[in-house]
């Protein structure tokens, strides 16, 4: 079946506008890189001033071509390239690549440029890449449509860039290295089509086997997320991301709202649809070479075989920053172990069998290791000294590597000595490092990429389903519309705790009290001691203003309380934003101070924020990001990524917390996200855990603008729960 891509990469009659025989000008370079033999289509330069250019007829306009064009390439001066897109939908023409530079990256005047030609493309099916990019290479068909000075070799990963600088760095790397591409695509400004456009032809091109992307911004997040939830489980998506400092933004009423950054929440995105994010240029192409060569590990647990000490440490040392893990060996292995190696092995994991090992000593050792039932993966290490056989150990290392469904990765370090043993190891397709620390550093990359698979999976599994039957989000969703219609934007306590209530979230009870005397009488009613909080419509961070009082024992010390905040507020904020006070038991227990909140990210829709809560969160920055909807496995992934989570597993003489019951918590609290898209903001802090407690004792739901519209509204919606 056709698809509206395939001229780009397919074509048979190629236009040039702007052709040139101007030496070093792009003109000349695109024409003379299309006109390689190798290409089979035909090229059409298009001249205003030239009858002929290298040779080639040229013609004055597209129009004048006696054949229809399935590509045109345009690179003139920006002010003309709107009047060439209304020539080119004119004539037919099926794809267009603009390299011209001189559009938004300007300014206002670039800007009016793209918006010209963005209203032309609404009158057909043209579709545009660029402009201000290299162009687009085919290297199976020779295609050139760059003004790059190479073609790259042809190979199985296709590779987009927003850089058209980068794109001529990794191909002038690549040919050194020997790395080829089933297609080589500057994306730049992205006009038109943008990576989800991209993701989803690649994704169907049955000729690339991974994609690589340099990526700049994220443009449609909603593209993206889609192509790639549909493409990831099919073939690799590798991504190095530009830009990882936070924005957070400035003004939010939530603690969560002023958290949460765009680049983390990138990363939250980009482990819910599959896609794996890298640090550094390389290990795009470690990742992709590696993924096509290695089973995927099940765990993060790795062992590692090695011939020298410090080698093995430099590689754990990688590993564990990283948040990778090493395996425990078991009693059994190193029973085994023992009875193999020298005695002055060293009897953990990194296993070190020493300098004097031979081929057979490395033998038994993998022998053992790759049947370890606790290690998901093995590295195997290998520095050249005097009785080390590098060809030969490689030899005794492929047939494990072959048997067990673990990936095996080597580092043979050093140079011509271990050449022959590392080709080996390549032509069995074990992907060999030169630093053992690189090495394990690209393992805790394929047990990351492993884990955003299985969050994919969680995500097309658990969408849809709701959190009980006990649950009326309409009735929910009616008490949220009423309070908003009388222009009140910010929840109570009281009202906010009502929504939590309603989704099985546990709260305490909160009684609200006008003056000091009912203030007193509620105190004695629940029993000593209390709390008191400000009772308020327009108040949002109580603490701030002096509007929380605790362990207060007495009804006079409560008498007390009342009369300071309200005096409190009236300095700090307007004396017309107390309306009285909560009370509320005094939780006596020791527990955890958590933080769960969402707020919208402008790209991404809602965003869940869990982790360590109380007055100080954005000090102590500990905490993990989501995206709804949740199931419960994702929700303990979500755990899992904080610090705060080792706690809550039960430590110095403290019980566990209930994990499953936190979990459902969450799963309930995401589902409440997506039931009610008027919340803007929301937090509960702090949620205090304990082995017997999950109580939300404080929290604050702000609504969106009554003014904005359903258009805008949906665009806050999340790419997990529109159906896509």
């Amino acid at each position: 079946m056709f698809h509206p891509l395939t001229p780009f990469f397919k074509p048979q009659n190629v236009a040039l506008i702007g052709a040139s025989d101007k030496v070093d000008s792009v003109g000349r370079t695109l024409l003379l890189n299309l006109l390689d033999k190798s290409f089979q289509g035909k090229i059409f330069p298009v001249n205003l001033s030239r009858k002929e250019i290298l040779g080639q007829r040229t013609f004055s306009k597209i129009a004048d071509i006696p054949y229809p064009i399935d590509l045109a390439v345009i690179a003139t001066p920006a002010s003309g390239v709107p009047s060439l897109i209304e020539e080119c939908l004119q004539a037919n023409v099926k794809s267009v690549i603009i390299i011209s530079a001189g559009f938004k990256e300007i300014g206002p005047k670039g800007i009016q440029l793209e918006s010209e030609i963005l209203q032309i493309l609404k009158k057909g099916t043209l579709r545009v890449i660029g402009p201000n990019c290299l162009g687009v290479m085919n290297p199976l068909n020779s295609l050139n449509a760059t003004f790059a000075e190479a073609m790259a070799k042809p190979g199985n990963v296709a590779f987009i860039s927003q850089s058209g600088a980068l794109c001529t760095s990794i191909l002038d790397w690549s040919l050194q290295e020997n790395v080829g591409f089933s297609a080589f695509i500057s994306i730049g400004s992205m006009l038109d089509i943008d990576w989800g456009d991209l993701i989803e032809y690649l994704g169907e091109d049955p000729d690339t086997h991974s994609i690589v992307i340099y990526m700049e911004s994220i443009g449609n997040a909603h593209s993206f997320l889609k192509a790639a939830k549909k493409v990831s489980p099919k073939k690799p998506i590798i991504v190095l991301k530009a830009g990882r400092t936070q924005a957070a933004a400035k003004a939010a009423a939530s603690h969560t709202g002023s958290i949460t950054g765009s680049d983390e929440v990138l990363d939250a995105a980009f482990r819910r649809v599959g896609v794996l994010r890298v640090k550094r240029i390389a290990e795009l192409f470690y990742m992709t070479e590696v993924l096509a060569k290695q089973p995927l590990p099940k765990g993060p647990r790795l062992t590692i075989v090695t011939n020298a000490g410090g080698p093995g440490v430099l590689a754990t040392d990688s590993l564990i920053s990283e948040g990778g893990k090493l395996s425990e060996l078991s009693e059994d292995i190193l029973k085994e172990l023992d009875e193999t190696l020298p005695a002055a092995w060293s009897h953990h994991n990194p296993i070190d069998i020493l300098g004097d090992a031979d081929p057979e000593r490395y033998s038994r050792a993998l022998q053992i290791a790759a049947k370890d039932t606790k290690s998901d993966g093995l590295l195997v290490i290998l520095t050249p000294q005097a009785m080390t056989e590098p060809s030969d150990t490689a030899r005794q290392l492929i047939p494990y590597a072959k048997k067990t469904d673990k990936p095996v990765l080597a580092s043979w370090m050093g140079g011509k000595d271990v050449a022959e043993g590392n080709a080996l190891l390549n032509a069995a397709e074990i992907s060999t490092f030169l630093y053992p620390d690189t090495a394990a550093q690209v393992f805790h990359y394929m047990w990351q990429y492993s884990e955003n698979l299985q969050s994919l999976q969680e995500t097309l599994s658990c969408c849809g389903q709701g959190v009980s039957e006990k649950t009326d989000p309409k009735k929910v969703s009616c008490q949220i519309q009423a309070i908003r219609k009388t222009g009140r934007l910010l929840l109570t306590e009281v009202e906010s705790k009502e929504v939590l209530k309603a989704y099985q979230i546990p709260t305490n009870e909160t009684r609200i009290a006008h003056n000091e005397t009912e203030a007193a009488q509620i105190a004695e009613e629940i029993g000593f001691p209390v709390v008191l909080k400000i009772y308020s419509e327009t108040i949002t961070h109580k603490t701030d203003i002096g509007g929380v009082k605790l362990n207060l024992n007495t009804p006079e010390e409560v008498r007390t309380a009342f009369q300071e905040i309200k005096t409190s507020v009236s300095e700090k904020a307007k004396a017309g934003d107390f309306l009285g006070v909560t009370v509320q038991a005094m939780i006596q227990k020791e527990a955890y101070e958590l933080i769960l909140g969402a707020s919208p990210d402008p790209q991404f829709g809602p965003v869940m924020l869990f982790g360590m809560g109380g007055q100080l969160v954005e000090i102590f920055r500990d905490h993990a990001l989501g995206l709804p909807p949740l199931s419960p496995n994702l929700a303990r992934r979500m755990m899992e990524q904080t610090k705060i989570y080792k706690g809550l597993q039960g430590v110095r003489g403290r019980k566990a917390v209930d994990l499953e019951k936190l979990e459902c918590l969450l799963v309930n609290f995401s589902q409440m996200i997506i039931d009610q898209p008027l919340i803007k903001e929301i937090d509960i802090n702090p949620l205090l855990v304990s082995s017997d407690l999950i109580l939300a004792v404080d929290a604050r739901i702000v609504l969106y603008d009554q003014n904005i519209s359903e258009k805008e509204l949906s665009k806050y919606q999340g790419v997990f729960f529109r159906g896509d």
